[in-house]
């Protein structure tokens, strides 16, 4: 059995605030996004639920881009990408 492979996950100072000792950028195995929230929340439980809603689907105030490309759950990932997660920015 091949192990996940190893990204770096950048998260939104606003999650950081709420799972204090998260880092801004934190290593973890997943292949696929939704892999990669369940280590997350391994490591800081309640986090997926920040970022992703009962359906599940990323929220909708909630972006989260691999490699710079916008990334749903379902997105696979490769050793080495980067993933980032933001939070949408709105304004009136």
């Amino acid at each position: 059995m091949t192990e996940p492979p190893m990204v770096v996950v950048t998260l939104p100072g606003a999650l950081q605030r709420l799972f204090p000792g998260s880092p801004r950028r934190v290593a973890v195995a997943g292949a696929t996004v939704d892999e990669a929230l369940d280590a997350l929340n391994a490591r800081w439980p309640g986090m997926r639920d920040r970022i992703c809603d009962s359906t599940p689907a990323i929220r909708r105030h909630i972006n989260v881009f691999v490699d710079g490309e916008r990334a749903a759950l379902d997105t696979p990932l490769a050793s080495g990408s980067t993933v980032i997660v933001l939070t949408a920015v709105s304004g009136g």
